[in-house]
């Protein structure tokens, strides 16, 4: 027998100085059996660095097809596509022919040696945006994971700041590739 989603129940306020938006998003996550709770809680840090009123969370891992999160416009085109983890440069290329923009969360021990294998195929990209998030960073929000989550999360000059209960986890993305516009 197939092993299940867990369900999540996640308040996230988000307080983006830098974007000057400011929202607090009700969101129902499934955890994939496979996912680990520090892919979560990038999941939901990658949410919230792009939080906006039409991003939504996808089945990704269930899915092959679709990102970890999307936004689309009314008319349906993808606006931007969301990527976790380490894809291949098959996947971001494909990726950056289907959406706008895209932006790809790395982390992770092997995510350097990842960027250095990639990162030459990747400058044709303009729409391309990846970002790294340290070990230590994504180790201490795992912590933060819980069935039912209040998540604040305040981002000014690039810094984030993610609260839960009496609990403070700072991150630095580190912007590996920038979007060439």
């Amino acid at each position: 027998m197939a092993i299940k989603s867990t369900i999540y129940k996640v308040e996230l306020s988000v307080s983006d100085m830098d974007r000057h938006y400011y929202e607090t998003h009700k969101l129902t996550v499934a955890k994939h059996p496979s996912e680990t709770d520090e892919r979560l809680m990038v999941r939901l840090l990658a949410f919230a660095l792009n939080a906006h009123e039409h991003l939504e969370l996808t089945k990704g891992l269930s899915n092959d097809d679709e990102p970890d999160i999307w936004q689309k416009s009314l008319s349906g085109e993808l606006e931007m596509w969301i990527a976790l983890g380490l894809p291949s440069e098959k996947v971001v290329r494909q990726s950056c022919g289907k959406a706008n923009d895209v932006v790809v969360y790395t982390y992770g021990s092997t995510a350097g040696m990842w960027w250095d294998k990639i990162k030459n195929s990747t400058t044709r990209f303009d729409n391309l945006q990846v970002c790294n998030l340290t070990e230590t960073e994504t180790s201490e929000l795992a912590k933060l994971a819980s069935r039912s989550m209040r998540l604040q999360v305040n981002i000014q000059d690039g810094e984030v700041m993610v609260s839960a209960d009496d609990n403070i986890v700072y991150v630095n993305p580190i912007k590996l590739k920038e979007v060439a516009r």
